[in-house]
């Protein structure tokens, strides 16, 4: 047999019954008849009484008859089989699953610190007691591996500068990486009979020895991209002076004077700090 047997086994409480038969029964026949034949049904009792189960909620009892995969009881309850059976428990409840911190290289070779978090339960118990050695460190094992797999598939970030302009990336395609991320380890792990209920990412970071340079690298494309903005806000701005003083008529420009007043006007929209305006006594010249 390669596949799981759901199985039910007989009443527990009928053979509770039986076995309060025999065994206050024997003891009763030992006291009233003063022999020792009623020890043989006493052993029996208690060798029936090897063979009483409990089945909880979401649990589950793998039964083995001298090395043999006889079936799989599920459905929670108490029951009563063979005692010669091996029950081996195996609980069906989902598990949380949080990984170390993992130093990989994505995409671009980068160092990066990585772990995820992982939800996961037992679907087919045949597999997980028999397909492998231990599941639970299985789980472990290849959750590791595909999220190292998955890290070096696509880049931290995106790095335009550089033309490494990725649709997917580490830190912002966070739905993407845990659509890919779940479906790697459930790959992974449906030779052990589990199944992934959810897979994301935990923790993402640069790795100390670039965290340094690669937040000054940030620091830099932001200020870069927050004064083309600002440049192409001056430019509007002096353009539409320009055009409104010349329409009109307040004052007559050539072009050494609007070149002038381009120069003055972009300081001023431009620069870090307020200028200080200087007040001209004189005439336009002076």
């Amino acid at each position: 047999m390669k596949e799981e047997k759901i199985i039910v086994p007989a009443n527990g409480y009928l053979m509770l019954f039986v076995f309060l038969l025999l065994f206050i029964g024997s003891i009763g026949l030992i006291f009233a008849f003063k022999t020792g034949w009623p020890v043989l049904s006493m052993i029996v009792a208690l060798v029936l009484a090897a063979g009483f189960l409990m089945v909880q909620p979401n649990g589950s009892r793998v039964l083995l008859l001298f090395g043999k995969y006889v079936g799989t009881v599920k459905k929670n309850g108490f029951y009563w089989a063979n005692p010669f059976y091996t029950k081996k428990k195996i609980s069906l409840r989902a598990s949380n699953f949080d990984s170390e911190r993992l130093k990989v290289n994505d995409k671009l070779g980068n160092p990066v610190m990585i772990s995820t978090i992982l939800v996961w339960r037992v679907k087919n118990t045949y597999k997980a007691a028999f397909d492998v050695d231990n599941y639970e460190n299985f789980v472990r094992v290849q959750t590791d591996a595909a999220v190292r797999k998955l890290a070096s598939m696509y880049p931290y970030d995106n790095f335009a500068d550089e033309g490494h302009d990725e649709d997917i990336t580490l830190r912002s395609s966070v739905n993407e990486v845990s659509e890919a991320l779940e479906k790697e380890i459930d790959e992974r792990l449906s030779t052990a009979g589990i199944e992934v209920l959810e897979a994301r990412i935990g923790y993402l970071a640069y790795a100390q020895e670039i965290a340094n340079a690669m937040l000054k690298r940030q620091q830099a494309t932001a200020i870069v991209a927050a004064r083309h903005k600002i440049v192409e806000g001056a430019v509007s701005m002096v353009e539409m002076a320009i055009e409104q003083l010349s329409q009109k008529g307040v004052v007559d420009l050539d072009e050494e004077r609007k070149a002038a007043m381009v120069s003055n006007l972009m300081v001023v929209l431009c620069g870090d700090k307020e200028a200080a305006p200087v007040v001209n006594t004189g005439t336009l010249n002076h």
